[in-house]
């Protein structure tokens, strides 16, 4: 008996996914996993003007959400200094990484890259048909001079940079991002995903009114604002970048609890403020837990920090004993020379103790 044939791109992709998810390894070691430190959401919580926000929208969640999405976009119009047309919508990010490679990046284009970067863009690069191009990582940070030498000689459709980034923390500065923009060939889409803007450093995030059309900026209410599981995000850019993903996107891929959700966060700053400010002191936390042991946590401008660990021997043990001895959930790159190193979320104060508790345990026994 014969069944329906895979198209011959899907066919040759690799079945691995991404990502595999603490209910997954919670599944298969019959355990529940606590802390959850290794997919980077928020365990701060919602703030109580979100979450009242979300039982008003629960009334109506019977009834399609607004497909333009109009109210949410004019708040965030006001908030970047743009007009309406300037933003789009998507389900967190990630999706909108999907619409712009899917858009931008024919069948067989370079797309241009670090090695070991953010796996859901290499997830989408591969599955919509395009050639994907690397430039490596130089001391654990984003090398913008390779990667402009790579698009330049592969002629990219696209160039995608997390800043801050993830996986190692690092972040450059608002200066060296527009020397990249300035490098770029002049039909190359620089994506520049700025899910950790809340947490960068002054000086690393570009002003707003960049009147360029080859770069779009992608942001999330998954991280300071704690949105995750709603897959909230928007990218900003030129309309006449921006406007062609309401060509392909989803319109009714949002719901009514998720847009409300965003609007009332963008209206609770103070929320988002006392986050920020509890990471920075999370990541002092796990800085000096890492220099218990000899070891260097990576500087970070995000809400997690990346852990030397010397040798990714090392780092896949460590990672683990904490998860099927200590039942802490975390993760670390699978690229070389990424791979040395373990990445932790940073959650409540309550979650960085058990973490350091579990991390002390595991290295005093594997030292």
């Amino acid at each position: 008996m014969t069944g329906p044939r895979l198209t011959p791109l899907v066919e040759a992709l690799s079945p691995t996914v991404p990502f595999v998810g603490p209910e997954t390894i919670e599944r298969r070691l019959g355990q529940v996993l606590d802390p959850r430190l290794g997919a980077n959401e928020s365990l701060f919580g919602m703030s109580p003007h979100v979450l009242a926000a979300i039982g008003q929208a629960a009334m109506t969640s019977g009834l399609y959400a607004d497909p333009e999405g109009w109210e949410l976009r004019q708040a965030l119009a006001r908030r970047h200094g743009v007009g309406l047309d300037h933003i789009v919508l998507g389900g967190g990010i990630d999706e909108l990484l999907g619409l712009f490679v899917r858009a931008y990046g024919a069948p067989g284009a370079p797309v241009v890259m670090s090695t070991g970067g953010y796996p859901t863009f290499t997830y989408h690069v591969h599955g919509y048909g395009c050639r994907l191009v690397t430039a490596p990582y130089r001391d654990f940070a984003n090398d913008l001079a390779a990667l402009a030498e790579a698009a330049r000689r592969e002629d990219a459709a696209i160039v995608y940079l997390s800043n801050p980034d993830n996986p190692t923390g690092s972040w450059v500065s608002t200066e060296a991002q527009m020397a990249l923009l300035a490098a770029l060939p002049p039909q190359t889409l620089l994506l520049l995903d700025e899910a950790y803007a809340d947490f960068a450093p002054a000086g690393s995030i570009p002003q707003e009114g960049i009147a360029d059309p080859r770069l779009v900026r992608l942001r999330t209410f998954s991280k300071a604002q704690g949105l995750a599981g709603l897959r909230v995000g928007y990218a900003y850019g030129d309309p006449a970048t921006i406007r062609p993903l309401d060509r392909l996107r989803n319109h009714f891929g949002m719901s009514r609890v998720s847009l409300a959700a965003a609007l009332a966060s963008i209206e609770d700053q103070a929320h988002v403020d006392a986050i920020v400010a509890e990471v920075a002191r999370g990541r002092r936390e796990y800085e000096a837990l890492a220099a218990e042991f000899g070891l260097k946590a990576l500087p970070s401008a995000t809400n997690f920090v990346a852990i030397d660990m010397g040798d990714a021997e090392r780092a896949r043990r460590i990672l683990t004993k904490l998860i099927e001895q200590e039942a802490v959930f975390i993760r670390m790159p699978g690229t070389p020379p990424l791979d040395r190193c373990i990445r932790v979320t940073i959650g409540r104060p309550v979650d960085r103790q058990a973490f350091a508790a579990a991390f002390t345990r595991v290295m005093k026994a594997n030292s």
